[in-house]
């Protein structure tokens, strides 16, 4: 097999996501135990419950669904940008976000005029704070910047991923770059796929997709005819009924495969 291009999907895959996510939550639940008098225990899970539940009967989820952007990612992103669906999700995310901690305080039977302002405050600061680059993925980067092609595709809101991009200090591995929310199409379409490669001056055949998400990454490059390379993220692994062609743990495992499959 030919390999050109090498596209890495970023969440999960680049730079840690869930997991600090979780981190964040826990971080504002300490702090509304030392303001409050909260139980820490109860309101993580409490304020996550409550930002799903929110975020899934909002207006703005089907714009979220279709290119990918997470209730989690809603409590802390800007949404800077002139559309009618970024100008919605920004001013209903400021309302969502304080309504979802404020539920948190609720269930404790807590309440506070601002409150729920300043653990929205805190959690956001917490969440940029705590980001940090999966294992192995700027050493990986640059073993593969020698011999392939880099390109990233990633769901989510521009202004949100490209701050993601600039924090991880990845950014001058890539060739090209396609954020979903600057195309209006996500993954698993083909079609967002075929516009980063057509950048890119690769064909199909010639490119391999590595991301952790069966049903977006994978799913997404069998749709597009690209070589689908799965990475397995221990506690946070999908279960879809999607097969990678391969399957790696970490991404020190994937110049060897690449030299295998080149091989083959």
């Amino acid at each position: 097999m030919k390999i050109k291009t090498v596209l890495f999907d970023l969440d999960d895959t680049l730079v840690v996501d869930e997991a600090v996510s979780r981190e964040a939550f826990q971080r504002t639940a300490e702090l509304a135990t030392q303001i409050y008098g909260a139980d820490a225990a109860k309101f993580g899970p409490d304020a996550m419950r409550h930002a799903k539940a929110l975020w899934a009967a909002g207006p703005s989820q089907p714009f979220c669904k279709s290119i990918g952007i997470s209730a989690f990612e809603c409590l802390w992103g800007r949404f800077e940008g002139e559309s009618a669906d970024l100008t919605q999700l920004r001013e209903w995310s400021l309302k969502y976000r304080e309504q979802a901690f404020d539920a948190a305080l609720r269930e404790q039977l807590i309440e506070s005029p601002s409150g729920a302002h300043d653990l929205a405050e805190g959690f956001a600061s917490e969440r940029r704070r705590l980001q940090r680059l999966m294992p192995d993925a700027k050493e990986t980067l640059a073993r593969l910047a020698a011999d392939y092609c880099i390109g990233l595709l990633t769901n989510g809101a521009p202004d949100l991923q490209r701050e993601k991009i600039a924090a991880s200090g990845l950014g001058t591995f890539f060739q090209a770059i396609a954020v979903s929310g600057e195309h209006g199409i996500g993954k698993p379409k083909p079609e967002i796929f075929h516009r980063l490669l057509a950048e890119l001056g690769t064909k199909p055949h010639e490119a391999v997709m590595v991301g952790n998400s069966l049903e977006r990454d994978i799913l997404g490059a069998q749709n597009a005819e690209v070589f689908s390379i799965w990475i397995k993220v221990a506690g946070s692994e999908e279960h879809a009924a999607v097969e990678p062609a391969r399957t790696i743990t970490a991404l020190a495992e994937l110049p060897a495969l690449l030299k295998s499959l080149a091989d083959a």
